[in-house]
């Protein structure tokens, strides 16, 4: 009977030390997730930011193209019909393409494009095409 309650003894104090290296693992393990998530959220953080200016860049390049599409349609002293106008905001760039009737509109159109986007270059490639 000592005999069983001896082996008894041992093996409840082989299980608390074995839960003890268990719950030790567990807790270990706990840490080593805590960090990988810390890691990971400030990875995506990263190239949340990264994806924000992108869009941004690509809004304010957007918005130029329209600002000076609108002022080129709205003066009465070119016919922008058949003008287009792209921008490059990485460059800062800003490029007029297509027709005018008369050659002195395509000093006019750049004049106006630059005067909506002075931090842009203009490139014109404007020609003259008789209506």
């Amino acid at each position: 009977m000592m005999y069983f309650k001896t082996l008894s003894i041992v093996s409840t104090l082989a299980v608390v030390a074995a839960c003890s290296n268990t719950a030790k693992g567990v807790e270990k393990d706990a840490d080593k997730a805590a960090d990988q998530t810390a890691a990971a959220t400030q990875a995506t953080g990263t190239k949340m930011a990264a994806a924000t200016d992108s869009v941004g860049a690509s809004v304010g390049g957007a918005f130029n193209t329209a600002d000076v599409k609108t002022a080129l349609l709205a003066d009465s002293r070119i016919s922008a019909t058949d003008i287009n106008v792209d921008s490059d905001n990485a460059n800062k760039t800003l490029t007029l393409k297509g027709t005018v009737p008369a050659k002195a509109q395509i000093a006019i159109a750049e004049a106006i494009a630059k005067g909506k986007a002075p931090e842009y270059s203009i490139v014109n490639k404007l020609t003259v095409k008789a209506k």
